[in-house]
């Protein structure tokens, strides 16, 4: 069996983070690891606290999947600070992992601030040219483009700039108004949009960590990169079509996913 870590904060709630990545990477079909960055206090509405490991305590965490289990693919979630991130970088680096796939995590769906400012000019230095792909949305690619972005031109102008100035592929994600759910991959020079359809569902707390993760996953399966994004949209598309609705005592679950990221429904 094909194996990924995750190293990510946490999600009490299960929607996002280490939670939602080891869900997921499970549903993919590889045994799911993880490395935490951070226990955080936070739900579906907003984040109440951050509680950060020591550098040397995420180190040792990392050294110790290593040492027995090595992944065939690493994905970096929420990292909040620059130490934290020095500190993957360096493991990273030792142990030449591959297939790493960096969810430039900044800020949550509730509209909480989950970086440092000084920490993304580390995670732009130190993190940014070891990934194999990098998955922003809109307000991500923003930041780490230094421009505004529009329209779909911009999407692959900003894109561009990402993967010309760090050396790896990127994924920006559609969205925010601009397109239904359209995702623009630019790696090796070339640019490919992912089309998709959007899907009125309020429940998206957790999508972006969901989608990096089953990439990850499909790159640990030995999947190139086109296909890993393309299998993980589907996977996303089908969690969010089955349209469920975990919170206020509103029932159980219907819909489930099998371990190869099909979407199955069960009997009710």
């Amino acid at each position: 069996m094909k194996t990924a870590l995750s190293i990510a904060g946490t999600d009490p709630s299960g929607g996002a983070g280490i939670q939602a990545d080891l869900k997921t990477m499970t549903m993919n079909g590889v045994y799911a690891m993880s490395a935490i960055t951070a226990l955080v206090a936070q739900n579906t509405t907003g984040v109440k606290e951050i509680v950060e490991m020591t550098p040397e305590f995420l180190g040792q965490q990392i050294d110790v999947v290593f040492e027995d289990i090595p992944p065939d693919a690493v994905k970096i979630g929420m990292v909040s600070s620059c130490g934290l991130i020095e500190m993957i970088a360096e493991r990273l680096r030792f142990y030449q992992a591959k297939n790493i796939v960096v969810d430039p995590v900044m800020v949550a769906t509730s509209g909480d601030r989950l970086i440092s400012g000084d920490a993304v000019a580390t995670l732009k230095s130190c993190l940014l040219p070891l990934a194999t792909v990098t998955t922003p949305n809109i307000p991500e690619a923003e930041i780490l483009s230094s421009m505004t972005i529009h329209d779909e031109k911009d999407i692959e102008t900003a894109a561009k700039r990402i993967g010309d100035t760090y050396g790896c592929a990127v994924l920006l994600k559609g969205g925010h108004n601009i397109n239904d759910a359209n995702d623009f991959l630019y790696a090796d020079g070339a640019g490919t949009w992912f089309h998709g359809t959007r899907i009125d569902n309020p429940n998206t707390h957790g999508t972006g960590c969901t989608l990096s993760s089953a990439i990850a996953a499909n790159l640990a399966k030995g999947f190139d990169l086109p296909t890993s994004i393309q299998r993980s949209k589907d996977y996303l598309s089908g969690a969010l079509g089955a349209m469920l609705d975990l919170g206020h005592g509103r029932g159980p679950m219907q819909h489930s996913f099998n371990l190869t990221g099909e979407f199955v429904k069960e009997a009710e």
